[in-house]
């Protein structure tokens, strides 16, 4: 246990993306796979809120292109109005995935989110973006980058936090994260 602490340790909201990913793989070891997204929405809303967080499911959050409104989204879950979670349940993960949740971090004042996917094996991706705002500031233009080690002490423009350790199981054993 004291490993997975300390991969988190120096992390932008390393505690907070920690405990969502032990609630994460609690209910994914629960609920499993082949569910809607819906279902899995709703068991980490209520997961999430039995360890203390306050979560917003479905926000709507506005796109602004030169000053006007252009469309409206809605983010599947955003714990603590600090990070966004956009939940998948496919077969497979696809680059669009990823860019669609950087794209609601652009549009918003959040800097972290957590792309949980309930496929055959779960997976999540830490996404970071801080330099775009398309809500008209003028911050610089956003690229998708290969993490670097210092990546999330700088703050560096959406890069993905690299992934876990190759471990024997996909699934942490429940004590990895445990329930508070």
């Amino acid at each position: 246990m004291r490993r997975i602490r300390e991969c988190h340790d120096g992390l932008i909201d390393g505690e907070l993306t920690h405990r969502i990913i032990g609630a994460f793989y609690h209910v994914y070891n629960r609920l499993g796979y082949g569910f809607l997204e819906s279902v899995y929405s709703r068991a980490m809303a209520l997961e999430l809120t039995k360890r203390g967080l306050h979560v917003a499911t479905e926000v709507a959050c506005e796109v602004h292109f030169d000053g006007e409104i252009v469309g409206v989204f809605r983010a599947d879950l955003m714990v603590e109005s600090r990070l966004v979670l956009e939940l998948k349940a496919s077969q497979v993960l696809h680059m669009a995935d990823r860019m669609q949740l950087l794209n609601y971090l652009r549009a918003t004042d959040l800097e972290i989110g957590l792309l949980l996917h309930f496929g055959p094996k779960p997976a999540f991706k830490r996404l970071i973006a801080t330099n775009t705002d398309l809500r008209g500031s003028n911050r610089q233009s956003s690229q998708l980058s290969a993490p670097s080690a210092s990546a999330h002490a700088r703050r560096a423009p959406l890069t993905a936090a690299p992934p876990p350790a190759p471990g024997p199981s996909p699934v942490p054993p429940p004590a990895a994260y445990p329930t508070p």
